[in-house]
């Protein structure tokens, strides 16, 4: 095996005490939402989460305090701070391998896992009601192959660096042309083995 490259598209690689920071459920649900909504204020979040603003200051303070969430410089007065998420990565060479550290590791992965499933059923429920157009280049797909490590490893960052291409020029064309005719995508990626012994097609 060859030296594991990183992702044209991979996000700062975070610690093992990071990512426990992390791990707690109004962390993870503050983050998903900055993500999803845009830069928000911690009354904003307390609304959406159901929480106290006091609650959501505290959390968003440890989520700060480990860079993984920063200020908007482009919103905020002295009165009020508006926060934004922070993308980070986690890797098993970055994380280590303690049974602690294993074990948030799979409640952070299981919350992400939970989001995702909530998102797609989501937008399969109201589907059938959205613009025509939106649904016709939405799009899910499924393969499955025999392939050797490097070659899934080189897959991969084939994919990674199509959507960085895409991403980079669609970021320049609304910094130029605005938000008309724009909506937030979501796109989710999984490539993994499936046990070893099941064959594959050819």
């Amino acid at each position: 095996m060859t030296e594991r490259k990183q992702s044209p598209i991979a996000a700062r690689a975070v610690d093992a005490a990071t990512l426990k920071a992390f791990a707690h459920p109004l962390r993870m649900r503050m983050y998903d939402h900055l993500k999803d909504h845009g830069a928000a204020t911690a009354s904003t979040l307390a609304r959406a989460m159901g929480e106290s603003t006091g609650q959501t200051s505290y959390h968003l303070r440890q989520l700060a305090k480990h860079g993984l969430v920063e200020e908007d410089p482009d919103r905020g007065t002295t009165r009020e701070r508006w926060w934004i998420a922070a993308g980070f990565s986690f890797t098993p060479d970055t994380l280590g391998d303690d049974a602690g550290t294993r074990t948030t590791l799979q409640v952070v992965q299981q919350h992400q896992l939970q989001e995702r499933m909530r998102r797609l059923q989501e937008w399969l429920e109201r589907s059938a009601d959205d613009d025509p157009a939106w649904v016709a280049v939405a799009s899910s797909n499924e393969v499955t192959l025999p392939m050797t490590a490097d070659e899934l490893e080189a897959m991969s960052l084939a994919i990674a660096e199509v959507m960085r291409e895409h991403l980079d020029r669609a970021r320049e064309s609304r910094g130029r042309d605005g938000d008309e005719g724009r909506r937030t995508v979501k796109l989710y990626q999984y490539a993994f083995p499936l046990p070893p012994g099941e064959a594959g097609p050819g």
